[in-house]
């Protein structure tokens, strides 16, 4: 059975539980270091058509992730590293080092998330995310340094990020990573280099409803690697989370800007080459994105074989600056389900620009130009076995 004490972080947690409760599994421990890991394996199908018509002869079923988790702590002094395979390539998620000071704040050295937007993962209960993910701004992992500070009702998020968290093992030339960034796939466009980040979020006191309101800003270089010259980018966030009971509504409004040149190896300054998971793809340089999310968390103690479940609906999209590039959209209903080292997404996505919904077309438009257009479907469950 889950813990209590794993319910009782689940609930206070402020989006998702998956971070949560990886921690609170039954890991080893040798003295003050706790390894642990997942397993996590996944079906889909979706209304593709054509080159992908496996999915419509009742979809496909495979291992999605292979993780390690080492956790240490001792003292003020603590650290994290995590690593993941998948079919084909592999990399390194986490590895930082860091410590607590008596004022309760904490510094993190390495690569460690990105401290922007209202959570670890952005507004989203869900296993795709929202839109954020695929531009780099939530769940960004960056090699460079990081100081949370608690301040009354304020918690303040300070950064400066050296580069990204950098190409590891497959078959593309950068883009062998986890979080999206921008990437040096052609070996003479853009790479990522010192990046600031600083978060504000203040939690209202005395009212009905907790409320978390918050900002973000980035900004960043992007030092070319061929003939064109630098670039840099940035982005500006607003966000909220409310919570009432059980209820959780997340909401966030995100401009963003990468000033890149016409002569980069795409051969316009409307497009940015991004990558992570091994693949390549390109993405709108200037946008706006709005994302919500509602979830319930709901504690089910009198069914012997679930002991929570989260049920969501989520949309956020990708509002272009360039007129002949279609808006891409994302919209997500499903529930997440815990039972002890088990948790468990069913989700059923519809999109007409997301990578990993779909269509017929080659993998990297859709967040770009995304010239079909196409509302697509993906039913998917993923099932990760925590340890």
């Amino acid at each position: 059975m889950l813990s209590r004490k794993l319910l009782a972080a689940a609930v206070a947690a402020s989006l998702v539980v998956p971070g949560v409760a990886a921690a609170e599994y039954d890991s080893i421990q040798v003295g003050n270091l706790s390894i642990g890991g997942a397993l996590r394996a996944n079906y889909r199908i979706g209304d593709y058509d054509g080159t992908r018509s496996d999915f419509d002869k009742g979809g496909d079923f495979f291992l999605d992730t292979a993780r390690i988790n080492l956790d240490y702590a001792s003292g003020p002094w603590l650290g994290k590293l995590e690593y993941r395979w998948y079919s084909g390539y592999n990399m390194l998620h986490t590895g930082w080092v860091g410590y607590d000071f008596e004022n309760e704040s904490q510094v993190q050295v390495g690569v460690n998330r990105v401290p922007f937007g209202p959570g670890a993962y952005g507004v989203s209960q869900s296993w795709f995310f929202d839109q954020h993910y695929y531009v780099g701004l939530s769940d960004d992992m960056d090699l460079g340094v990081k100081y949370t500070l608690p301040a009354g009702d304020w918690t303040w998020d300070f950064g400066y990020y050296l580069q990204d968290e950098g190409d590891w093992s497959g078959d593309t030339r950068d883009s062998a990573r986890y979080s999206y960034d921008v990437v040096n796939e052609s070996g003479s466009g853009y790479e990522e280099r010192n990046q600031v980040n600083l978060r504000g979020i203040y939690s209202l006191p005395n009212v009905a409803v907790d409320t978390d309101i918050g900002f973000s800003a980035q900004y960043g270089e992007l030092d070319s690697k061929g003939p064109q010259g630098d670039g840099d980018h940035y982005a500006l966030s607003l966000h909220m989370v409310n919570k009432w009971d059980n209820w959780t509504l997340a909401s966030q409004l995100t401009g963003y800007t990468f000033d890149v040149s016409a002569d980069q190896p795409l051969g316009t300054d409307e497009l940015v080459q991004f990558g992570a998971f091994d693949f390549p793809n390109t993405v709108a340089a200037e946008g706006y994105i709005p994302a919500v999310s509602l979830s319930y968390f709901l504690e089910t103690p009198t069914i012997p074989w679930l002991d929570f479940v989260i049920p969501y609906a989520e949309y956020s999209a990708i509002l272009k600056r360039e007129s002949d590039f279609n808006d891409s959209n994302l919209a997500v209903l499903g529930a997440a389900w815990g039972r002890g080292n088990w948790y468990i997404y069913s989700e059923f996505a519809f999109s007409d620009g997301n990578e990993f919904v779909g269509g017929d077309t080659a993998f990297g438009d859709r967040l770009g130009a995304n010239e079909d257009d196409d509302w697509l479907t993906r039913f998917n469950i993923n099932l990760g076995y925590y340890f």
